[in-house]
């Protein structure tokens, strides 16, 4: 980087050579110690060389600085005296004060003159690493947000579409669904009746049709009734409003021409696939839309499942999940193991809950 600056200015001063070798002429005038003082501030020989200064020291120095020792250079030409300087005819202190002013306009220039650094870039001072400019972190973007989970206000109305999963107090309401069933239903209420049990039942609008005799029995034993659709449509809920009041005012109507004086004051979507629509139209119809707090998956038979296991299965996840309050759904249609299975939990469940059939 130094050649290269000392090239350059070699390059200024060879631009400046006939106002130096003008400087020179003039220069003769003086005696041989100012001649010489001369020839060492602006570093020429006495061939007319254009050899270039070493600059490395000048640019160390304020301009300030260099001028001040221009003049003591001038001075010590003279004589070193002031009085000696004074005695100098005008021509001779015109030459001095060039001298000066020359020498200090190209050490200025050489310490201000910009120099090509070591990658060819152009630097005002040696070069000096600079600091990496703070890298700004980028702010991550938000990850994308979750649509926010509907707000229940009270847990009775937490299942689908604002549907009930409790039963408002601490008694637990079996719920049984599909019936009614001409092998199973009579066992089931056999069994309540024997237990003094009242359960719910959730009555498939044909099957009620074809077991009107059923209906009346179910009625009869104090047990509530709730609707149940037509023909336990998984999909009814995303029919047109029309579609669904229609389902629901027939299913009804089956019920009630078992029993004309029975109340149906509640309806259950089959798979539990409520939508706001299938809720509105029930409410419409003066029926609770309710769903459950315990599923024991009891029409689900898995491969390699024999009635026991089955059973065992059934009963256990009714006491590990059953909590006061709870609605619990299982099954009558179908279902023979169910009905075994209950044999055993309604003496479990009536030790430790209020077994109730929903108001």
């Amino acid at each position: 980087m130094r050649d290269q600056f000392l090239r350059f200015l070699t390059s200024v001063r060879q631009r400046l050579t006939p106002a130096i070798a003008g400087l020179l002429s003039a220069l003769k005038a003086l005696d041989r110690r100012a001649f010489r003082t001369a020839h060492r501030v602006i570093n020429l020989d006495k061939t007319g060389d254009d050899r270039p200064v070493d600059a490395s020291s000048v640019r160390a120095e304020s301009r300030r600085e260099v001028a001040i020792g221009a003049f003591h250079t001038a001075m010590s030409a003279a004589g070193g005296s002031r009085e000696a300087l004074m005695q100098m005819s005008r021509a001779r202190k015109a030459v001095l004060l060039g001298v000066v002013l020359f020498a200090v306009g190209v050490t200025g220039r050489a310490s201000a003159e910009p120099a090509p650094d070591a990658t060819g870039l152009l630097t005002a001072f040696p070069a000096v690493s600079k600091p990496a400019p703070a890298k700004t972190a980028k702010p991550k973007p938000d990850p994308p947000k979750k649509p926010a989970a509907r707000t229940v206000s009270n847990p009775r109305f937490g299942g689908p579409a604002g549907s009930h999963m409790l039963t408002g107090n601490k008694g637990v309401a079996l719920t049984f669904d599909d019936g009614p069933d001409p092998a199973e239903t009579p066992k089931l209420l056999k069994l309540l009746a024997k237990h003094h049990v009242r359960a719910t039942f959730c009555l498939v609008g044909s099957n009620a049709k074809r077991h009107p005799e059923l209906v009346r029995q179910i009625v009869a034993g104090g047990h509530t009734l709730c609707n149940h659709t037509w023909n336990h449509s998984l999909k009814l809920g995303k029919d047109p409003a029309a579609k669904i009041r229609s389902d629901l005012e027939r299913t009804n109507a089956a019920i009630l021409q078992a029993a004309p004086d029975a109340k149906i004051k509640y309806f259950r979507a089959p798979g539990g696939n409520f939508t706001p629509r299938l809720v509105d139209t029930a409410t419409e119809l003066g029926m609770t839309s309710i769903y459950w707090k315990v599923d024991p998956r009891d029409w689900e038979h898995r491969k390699g499942e024999n009635s026991s296991t089955h059973q065992a299965r059934v009963i256990s996840q009714i006491e590990r999940h059953c909590r006061p309050g709870a609605i619990v759904l299982s099954h009558d249609y179908a279902q023979p193991d169910t009905i075994a299975a209950y044999r055993k939990l309604i003496p479990w469940l009536k030790k430790r809950y209020t077994l109730v059939a929903l108001p």
